[in-house]
């Protein structure tokens, strides 16, 4: 597992992406892990896994839900 500190993901997110296709990237804040990214794939691989594919937990087909673009984060 690779792992960034958040501005090292915030700065090279294209980088974060690539890397998180080939494996998951785990992020730090302040020296602790706080989110890991992993691909589509693995994601889908992992909800299978678990009993969740495809039964909608967030609303979703398969359990993947969009960000909502349309709110900016000075919004909130």
């Amino acid at each position: 597992m690779k792992t960034m500190s958040a501005r090292e993901a915030k700065n090279g997110f294209g980088l974060m992406i690539d890397t998180a296709r080939a494996e998951p990237v785990l992020i730090e804040k302040h020296g602790r892990g706080v989110v890991v990214v992993v691909s589509v794939e693995e994601y889908e691989r992992l909800s299978v896994l678990s009993g969740r594919a495809d039964k909608g937990e967030t609303g979703t087909k398969g359990g993947v839900e969009r960000w909502p673009m349309k709110h900016s984060r000075a919004s909130r």
